[in-house]
């Protein structure tokens, strides 16, 4: 049911980013305090498969991008550390890059904080019969004066087909330009070869991968 990624993420985690997102949305004091300290606990509860790939415990410390990306406590606590520092929500505020998976990013003091907070709870039956119709998860977070702040189970997160809510197009356009900027100054021009495929001559699609990628300095 997931037709597109809107970020770099394995697509299993959708659901809980999507969660994380509503719930901020709903008790957006949760990003008051940009340390992070006000946050006591994160409870993501998820179906299997997503709960046992993942969530396993031994993805609890990723040392490389391969890992990392794999890592739902690490996607999560990236996410929520952007979310900190931006104080927006927000799939095009929050979207998951290339540079979130670096060594540097991987190894982010706050980003290890919050991991520390995630625990995982396997969503039993009421969950797993939901999948694979949708991508069914949950999360919680708990403030430091103990108050619980719950999402509500998440079926359809953005990028799915049977989402109704995120606005695509507009996501889209903005993960194009934003990964398109690792290899050209001005990626608009390029990124439109590749839209409205069905307007396109023989010659437009024969020409379509004719381009130099410039290479960058500073990323592993």
């Amino acid at each position: 049911g997931m037709h597109f990624k809107l970020g770099l993420y394995e697509h299993q985690s959708a659901g809980a980013i999507q969660a994380v997102m509503d719930l901020l949305n709903k008790a957006p004091h949760l990003l008051d305090d940009e340390s992070g300290q006000s946050i006591k606990k994160i409870t993501i509860t998820a179906y299997e498969p997503a709960f046992g790939i993942i969530g396993d415990p031994a993805k609890r410390n990723p040392t490389t991008r391969q890992s990392a990306d794999h890592s739902m406590v690490y996607i999560i606590a990236t996410l929520l550390r952007k979310a900190l520092a931006a104080k927006k929500v927000g799939w095009k505020e929050l979207m998951l890059e290339p540079y979130d998976y670096s060594p540097d990013a991987i190894k982010n003091e706050r980003t290890r904080m919050l991991m520390d907070k995630i625990e995982f709870a396997h969503g039993g039956k009421e969950y797993d019969d939901r999948y694979p119709d949708g991508i069914p998860t949950s999360v919680v977070i708990t403030h430091s004066d103990g108050t619980a702040f719950d999402s509500g189970m998440v079926m359809y997160p953005g990028g799915h087909a049977r989402n109704t809510t995120a606005d695509l197009r507009d996501i889209l356009a903005h993960k194009f330009n934003l990964l398109g900027k690792l290899a050209f100054s001005d990626p608009s021009s390029i990124v439109a070869r590749f839209d409205n495929l069905s307007e396109k001559s023989v010659e437009d699609v024969r020409g379509m991968n004719d381009f130099e990628i410039q290479t960058r300095d500073g990323y592993e």
